[in-house]
């Protein structure tokens, strides 16, 4: 005999059980009946059967002793579940109402299994059983109550009649009717409380992935990917790992400030920024941060495919913003930007100092050490359009990308001269197999990657270079004449 089903925080999924623990403990979730109550009605519906059937005669005047183990044992499960060692079970609610059907059973033995009021008490368990533990709970309350009922009956023996008299029985079947209404009462609130609950839950969940999409905005996606995953804590930690480390800028970008209006550089400088950014996202590198005009990406945290992989990714990133940066700087020409807009780039490969610093309530994720220093020498001193790259990331990569040797620099911090080189292109794409072609001239501008093209694609731009063959022919043919 016991109450409706579990509290609603006991139903929350481990998938949002913060969500759903701040929504379901709202006002708006209604709680279910508390077993306190629901085992107080039990019992003292079962009371008031036994008192009606003993002054009708249907029972035995002892009986009328079970009268105040009914309406005292309430109090004693309640303080047995609040106030001792019971408390920490976590299915303590499952263990009370298998007490509680031993409990039933031994009445029903008691009372020589007289039809209805028998039937009221096990109706009662039984719909306690189903609602709070399912079949399996209702399958083993059933197996005490029936040992228990043959265990008492074997020791009182049958009663004079199974019939009850009317009032008694009318008494029954008002007191399990009533019991069965409020606990169903409660569990349609309970219902309507957790569609409400889950509701809440979805939108709470969609606004917060909302949120965490706009705040992704200032994170590179990986480092993003690894918070909101779980696989790193946002705390003040750092470590040693090899990284290959790319700085770059723009060539004439000072001059051309001071030609443009504000406005103007804004968008052009997000357009850019927006480029490279997408070139570097498609090559898995880590954007570290935009200053000015510079871009700092680096390769090998918080994912890494190997040194040797990392390296040559970053190199291709370089190479294809180089392909790139032709492609915006023309468009940026049909804009009317005359102003030759080159990018240099510098590449170096090496352990550094990675993770986050600043303080606990503003950190910043991003490298220190020697390697992010010459990267960023080797911008400054690499020519506009040009790649250069460090000796360590020249061996990772002279296998697969075609590399000029510049000398050497002196760089602080490095005890000797640091070997430079120039980034080529790939091999594949050397001679005549090479799949990115250029040709620039005052009002044309050729810029061809074979690789990436469609047959569709194919058709259009060859009939497009056919066109302007044709024309060029016409225009040549009419000066000669």
């Amino acid at each position: 005999m016991m109450s409706a089903p579990a509290d609603l925080r006991n139903a929350s999924t481990s998938a949002g059980k913060s969500l759903a623990s701040e929504v379901l403990n709202s006002p708006i979730a209604i709680p279910p009946m508390p077993d306190y109550n629901g085992r107080l009605l039990a019992y003292t519906a079962t009371a008031a059967i036994i008192v009606v059937g003993v002054l009708q005669g249907a029972f035995q005047q002892w009986n009328l002793w079970l009268v105040a183990g009914a309406l005292i044992w309430p109090h004693i499960a309640h303080q047995l579940t609040r106030r001792t060692f019971l408390r920490n079970s976590p299915r303590i609610r499952q263990k009370m109402l298998t007490a509680d059907c031993v409990i039933g059973g031994g009445f029903i033995g008691c009372i020589g299994l007289i039809a209805i009021p028998s039937a009221s008490v096990a109706l009662m368990l039984m719909f306690s059983g189903l609602i709070i533990g399912g079949i399996r709970q209702w399958l083993i309350g059933c197996a005490f109550m029936a040992a228990t009922i043959l265990a008492f009956f074997a020791i009182v023996g049958p009663a004079d009649s199974f019939q009850s008299p009317l009032l008694t029985s009318m008494l029954a079947i008002f007191s399990t009717g009533l019991y069965i209404c409020v606990t169903a009462f409660y569990s349609h609130q309970q219902a309507r409380a957790l569609m409400l609950a889950k509701t809440q839950i979805q939108s709470q969940r969609e606004q917060s992935i909302a949120l965490s999409h706009k705040l992704s905005k200032y994170l590179s996606p990986q480092v993003w990917q690894s918070i909101f995953t779980g696989e790193r804590d946002v705390r003040l930690e750092t470590q040693r790992k090899k990284l290959a480390v790319f700085f770059s800028d723009i060539k004439g970008f000072t001059e051309l400030s001071e030609e443009m209006e504000p406005e103007a550089l804004t968008e052009l400088l997000n357009h850019y920024f927006n480029g490279m950014a997408e070139v570097a996202l498609r090559y898995g590198g880590t954007i570290d941060k935009f200053v000015g005009d510079s871009i700092m990406v680096f390769f090998g945290d918080p994912t890494s495919r190997g040194q040797r992989e990392d390296a040559f990714a970053c190199v291709s990133m370089a190479i294809d913003m180089r392909k790139h940066m032709k492609i915006m700087r023309q468009k940026w020409r049909s804009q009317g930007i005359k102003t030759p807009l080159e990018i240099r780039m510098g590449i170096s490969t090496g352990y550094t100092t990675v993770g986050n610093f600043g303080a606990e309530n503003r950190m910043d994720y991003t490298i220190i050490g020697k390697e992010v220093n010459l990267a960023s020498r080797l911008e400054s001193l690499a020519e506009p359009g040009e790649i250069l790259v460090s000796y360590e990331t020249f061996s990772l990569i002279k296998d697969r990308i075609m590399c000029r040797d510049k000398g050497e620099i002196t760089v602080k911090g490095f005890g000797k001269p640091i070997p430079i080189y120039e980034v080529v292109d790939f091999r594949r794409d050397m001679g005549p197999n090479r799949s990115f072609m250029e040709h620039e001239h005052s009002g044309f501008a050729m810029y061809l990657d074979s690789d990436k093209i469609t047959e569709r694609e194919r058709r259009s731009i060859l009939s497009a270079l056919e066109d302007a063959a044709d024309r060029l022919r016409q225009e040549e043919d009419l000066a000669r004449d």
